[in-house]
């Protein structure tokens, strides 16, 4: 039993050494780390690429599919077993079924891989043929990408940051006054500990339906199975003293453990290969939302890219080797503005992330910023009111079902005022809730989209 046991571990590793060998001479894996910020459509955003990679007929913008290099594309088994899957066939049934509706949103890490035989480009395009390349897409809550900035910080420099952003926010008063009624000084009492905690978990989750990205710690808002564990059951305090057995050294103690036992076990295991990250943000909520949302998406940014820069603090850096190359930070649901307005659109986006940038020293991974839309939801028109024209964009409204055309606001076209504080999209944008368009789709077509291809030709184009 003994030697069957050393043949089968020596099997093994013989195995995936040659699986190694062979993916990065023969048969390269580019893994694609996706995440989103606050509903920005991330379960879309990898059905509508998927489709369109297999479909190419709408990729003009990226390289390898208008050139025709890109011979086909097809789903095989994932490499991690113990994953779960990407559902692409459930959640592509929901957008271009004959009821068309928005897919459940994933609330857990799932991978999805996407084989592509491509012909070499350029001298070699004569002399080999073709080779597969494998698209392993890594699609992972954003909530816990925001997790990152807390390794960083102990549970005192936490506390003042996460206290200091509670005022003003949704649900922020309702936390203040439970944090008013206990006493961190005191003997530990689960039930207070357990109170404050769901008071915390509220504020969280109203912040984030407002508009508000920097909601930490993640695991808050998607506990999964540690739901109830000590792990989760902490809560920012004001600054003080800590005695052995009180409520703020146990809650101090319990942000360690999260840190040692929740976020860098998930980044340790579910990143080690990333080579390619996007960054779905909903801009347009953060734009409507108003000035302090806005510039809580500037901090949101300058904190991943915290993350991602290289240097001897970077914890990502230990553990990835350094690997992540590109990132894109993609503001989605362009298709809610007339395209007159998607340049603006994609200078405020640009000037966030210069000033995240700026803000955290960042030299590392090729970054850009633009504005998408992975599956189009709206048409456009323009209309005579008051004698002159005006930009609309019509929809399927999610609540009625009734075809309605909106007029949401003009971004201004110097980005600084709205970093500045004004300008803001009117009131008509809170109603411009879509539902997915019944589609019927040509031969060789992938779903409708704004810029895909351009996000498709950033993220992959230089490893095809």
């Amino acid at each position: 039993m003994v030697i069957g046991t050393i043949a089968d571990t020596l099997g093994r590793g013989i195995e995936g050494a040659t699986r190694g060998l062979s993916e990065t001479f023969f048969e390269p894996v580019v893994r694609l780390g996706v995440t989103g910020l606050a509903r920005a459509g991330k379960t879309v955003f990898i059905t509508s690429l998927v489709a369109n990679l297999m479909d190419r007929g709408r990729m003009a913008g990226f390289e390898a599919a208008r050139s025709g290099r890109i011979e086909a594309a097809f789903l095989q088994p994932q490499p991690d077993d113990t994953i779960p899957r990407f559902d692409y066939e459930a959640h592509r049934a929901a957008l271009l079924g004959p009821d068309p509706h928005w897919p459940e949103s994933t609330r857990a890490v799932s991978e999805l891989r996407l084989s592509l035989r491509v012909k070499p480009a350029g001298l070699l395009a004569g002399l080999q043929g073709a080779r597969t390349v494998h698209l392993d897409i890594v699609d992972y809550p954003g909530e816990w990408l925001l997790d990152l900035s807390l390794l960083d910080r102990d549970f005192a420099s936490w506390s003042a940051e996460a206290l200091k952003r509670t005022e003003g926010r949704p649900g922020g008063a309702d936390f203040l006054s439970a944090l008013g009624a206990v006493d961190p000084q005191a003997k530990l009492d689960e039930p207070v500990a357990a109170g404050l905690a769901r008071a915390w978990t509220a504020h969280l989750q109203a912040a984030r339906d407002a508009g508000f990205a920097d909601c930490t710690p993640g695991r808050f808002l998607l506990p999964g199975e540690l739901e109830g564990s000590p792990v989760l059951t902490f809560a920012p305090l004001p600054p003080g003293a800590a005695p052995r057995g009180s409520l703020a050294r146990e809650f101090a103690r319990r942000y360690e453990a999260y840190k040692a036992q929740v976020v860098q076990p998930f980044f340790r295991d579910h990143f080690a290969r990333i080579d390619r990250q996007v960054v779905l943000v909903d801009a347009l909520q953060a734009i409507h939302a108003g000035p302090e949302a806005l510039d809580d998406l500037g901090r949101t940014m300058t904190d991943i890219l915290g993350a991602f820069r290289p240097g001897r603090n970077s914890f990502l850096t230990a553990l990835m080797g350094r690997r992540v190359d590109r990132i894109l930070f993609a503001a989605t649901k362009a298709d809610h503005l007339h395209h007159t307005q998607h340049p603006r659109l994609t200078s405020i986006m640009q000037a966030l992330l210069r000033s995240a940038r700026d803000r955290a020293e960042f030299a590392g991974a090729q970054t850009r910023a633009m504005a998408i839309a992975a599956l189009r939801t709206t048409t456009e028109e323009t209309r005579e009111v008051g004698g002159r024209p005006l930009d609309l964009v019509r929809g399927r409204l999610i609540d009625t079902g009734k075809q309605a055309a909106f007029h949401p606001g003009d971004l201004p076209e110097d980005p600084s005022a709205l970093l500045n504080g004004g300008n803001w999209l009117d009131g008509d944008y809170a109603a411009m809730h879509f539902a997915p368009a019944a589609l019927k789709l040509a031969p060789g077509e992938g779903p409708p989209h704004i810029r895909l291809d351009a996000a498709a030709e950033f993220l992959l184009g230089g490893r095809l």
